[in-house]
C-alpha cells in the first residue's frame, strides 16, 4: 500500500465568492473539479490509499470522491469537526488512518512530477523522518522558503528574507507516523513548524522538482492550470 493525504480543509479565501458554496478542491479546472485531476495524477504514480483531510463544505467533496473506487483508489475522509487545526493539526486529526510512512501534499496543489519520488526516498533512507519535494524559484512564483545542499533541507524558514532560500517548498513531502504522533491533539498548527525543526536537526532529506508547480488558490493560478491541463486534454 502506498498511502498519500491530501489536506483539502482550507477555508480559500482568496478564492471567494467562489469557494462561499464550493470548497477549493472542487473547483473547475480545464472541465472537471480540480480533485479528479489530482487524484488521477496520484494514481498514475502508483498511490492506491488516499486519506482526505476534510473541513469547510467537506461534504461536498466526500459526497463526489466516494470510496475512490472509480479513480481506482480507496479513499477516506478525515474530518476537522467544528475547528480548523491547520494543517499539521489536521494530519493529528487523521492519525488513526495514517501509514508508518506517506505522501502529504495540498487539496490545491498540482505538481507535474513523480509524487512517487519522496516517499520513494523515505522508505530507501534511514537516517531521515521527511523528505521535501522542493524545487528552485528564485521567487518567481511565490516567496521562496528552502535552502538546499541537493540532497539535505539545510533550512526551511517561511517569510525569510536571505539569498540563500532559493527554492520553495514544492507541495509534496513525505513523513513518518511518529512524526505527526508526536504532536499534541486536537491543536491547531501549521507544519511549517514541522518541517522547520527536521531541517534544523538534519532529519529532512530532499528531492528537487525540475518543473514549476501549479496552484489552484488564487484566481491567477487557477487559470494557468486551467491552460495547461485544457492544452493536454
Amino acid at each position: 500500500m502506498r498511502q498519500a493525504v491530501v489536506l483539502a480543509g482550507g477555508l480559500a479565501t482568496r478564492m471567494r465568492p467562489r469557494t462561499l458554496t464550493v470548497p477549493k478542491a472542487m473547483l473547475e479546472v480545464a472541465g472537471r473539479p480540480f480533485i479528479d485531476w489530482q487524484l488521477e495524477r496520484l494514481r498514475a504514480c502508483g498511490y492506491d490509499d488516499v486519506v482526505l483531510c476534510i473541513a469547510h463544505l467537506g461534504e461536498q467533496l466526500e459526497a463526489h470522491v466516494g470510496d475512490g473506487a472509480r479513480f481506482g483508489l480507496r479513499v477516506r475522509c478525515s474530518h476537522e469537526g467544528g475547528k480548523l487545526l491547520g494543517t499539521a493539526g489536521a494530519l493529528r486529526a487523521a492519525l488513526h488512518l495514517l501509514a508508518p510512512a506517506f505522501l502529504v501534499t495540498y487539496g490545491d496543489s498540482y505538481l507535474p512530477f513523480d509524487y512517487a519520488s519522496p516517499l520513494d526516498a523515505l522508505l530507501a533512507h534511514a537516517d531521515c523522518e521527511g523528505v521535501m519535494s522542493v524545487y528552485k524559484n528564485d521567487g518567481r512564483w511565490d516567496a521562496s522558503n528552502v535552502e538546499t545542499d541537493g540532497v539535505w533541507v539545510v533550512r526551511y524558514e517561511k517569510g525569510g528574507t536571505d539569498a540563500a532560500l532559493d527554492h520553495i517548498d514544492y507541495g509534496a513531502l513525505a513523513l513518518r507516523r511518529e512524526v505527526i504522533a508526536a504532536l499534541p491533539d486536537g491543536v491547531a498548527m501549521g507544519l511549517e513548524g514541522v518541517q522547520s525543526r527536521l531541517a534544523t536537526d538534519r532529519r529532512m532529506r530532499a528531492v528537487v522538482a525540475a518543473q514549476r508547480f501549479f496552484e489552484i488558490g488564487s484566481p491567477e493560478g487557477l487559470a494557468a492550470l486551467d491552460l495547461k491541463l485544457g492544452e493536454s486534454r
